[in-house]
């Protein structure tokens, strides 16, 4: 029996089926793999921005049916969906920074709350489905998403704060991306690093963001599978499975 009760039930449904958690993740990593063919066309760049938003707008409806998700669709969501769209046309072309930078502080909170939304949906209740356990996963790729936002923006306000291989000037948001899984999961494996100080001290809190998330969340899930089958073991000590 759940320890906390609920005025809405959280739990998935919808157009994207029993485990929406599931289509984000994969929806995520199919622009991880698909991003390298299309990033050199605006159209590609375009649809590859406002899929990976519908996908995750659509799954964390499906997860979290509250007023306010509705209020962050419409105010962050839906402009952050125009944002990209403008980004892919205009990008390269000089005096586009503002265009750059608009979108990347529409994208980030609206990562941010939908990475907020995933996990207050992981920890309900004290049962673990396999959604959630895809949840958990999505909701990891969506804060590198948002990060990967927020260093966009810091290039714009204070150029130079990203150095890497190859050609100079500034980095690109696939390899600003590739910079935030890396810093958010430990392994180091970016060649683009922060050199100014505004963007090392966001790549420090990424890094503690990382540390928190296997510490606190997934921690906390992997005890409640433990726990759950303790009490199932007590409630039912015949039961060999």
């Amino acid at each position: 029996m759940s320890r906390r009760s609920h005025s809405h039930d959280p739990r998935p449904g919808g157009v994207l089926g029993p485990r929406p958690s599931a289509v984000l993740l994969g929806a995520q990593l199919l622009v991880v793999l698909a991003f390298p063919f299309l990033e050199g066309s605006p159209g590609g760049r375009a649809v590859l921005g406002v899929g990976q938003m519908l996908a995750v707008g659509a799954a964390v409806a499906a997860v979290r049916r509250t007023p306010a998700l509705t209020w962050v669709a419409l105010t962050l969501g839906a402009p952050a969906a125009v944002f990209t769209v403008l980004e892919a046309v205009v990008a390269g072309e000089g005096g586009a920074e503002w265009i750059v930078l608009t979108s990347a502080l529409l994208h980030a909170p609206f990562y941010f709350y939908v990475s907020y939304s995933m996990i207050r949906y992981v920890f309900h209740d004290d049962r673990v489905t396999r959604d959630e356990l895809y949840a958990t996963g999505a909701a990891f790729t969506v804060v590198a998403w948002g990060f990967a936002y927020v260093y966009a923006a810091v290039q714009v306000v204070w150029p130079d704060s990203f150095a890497g291989t190859g050609s100079e000037g500034v980095r690109s948001w696939f390899e600003l991306l590739y910079l935030s899984f890396s810093v958010l999961t430990s392994v180091g494996l970016s060649d683009v690093v922060p050199v100014g100080a505004h963007a090392r001290s966001l790549v420090a809190v990424e890094m503690i963001a990382g540390v928190l998330y296997v510490a606190l969340v997934v921690s906390r899930l992997v005890g409640l599978v433990v726990s759950r089958q303790a009490m199932r073991a007590v409630e039912n000590p015949s039961d060999e499975n």
